[in-house]
């Protein structure tokens, strides 16, 4: 029989993937500051066209660019904690399914351990 387990991908941090990782969170950073911009800059354009309530309009706007300050918020925080880690750090980077084969007489324990992938710079350097 087969069954699918959750399988954990760590990442070891190097100097390589500590700059990649804290750029791909600096640009998810950014795109989420022009699109505050975006919205302020909607917001002011709905209330200009006097259609729509302007107490909805102000309390929509401010929602949606309130939730990506709090997401910028969390970048930030992020990027401060990968600043402190020490090169050689396992970051948890996803989860994956894989497909095990269990057969009777098998150990469910050991069969049904949590695994791990570990990969640095995009190879994989050991499976747990």
């Amino acid at each position: 029989m087969k069954i699918i387990q959750n399988v954990e991908v760590k990442q070891i941090l190097t100097e390589n993937s500590k700059t990649k990782l804290i750029d791909s969170l600096q640009t998810n950073k950014n795109q989420l500051l022009k699109e505050c911009g975006q919205l302020t800059f909607e917001l002011k354009k709905m209330e200009k066209l006097n259609k729509f309530e302007p107490s909805k309009i102000n309390l929509y706007f401010t929602n949606e660019i309130e939730t990506r300050q709090e997401k910028i918020k969390q970048l930030d925080f992020q990027i401060e904690q990968i600043h402190m880690l020490p090169l050689g750090s396992e970051i948890k980077e996803k989860e994956v399914q894989a497909l095990l084969e269990i057969n009777v007489g098998d150990n469910w324990n050991e069969v049904t351990t949590a695994r791990t992938i570990v990969i640095k710079e995009g190879r994989v350097e050991e499976i747990r």
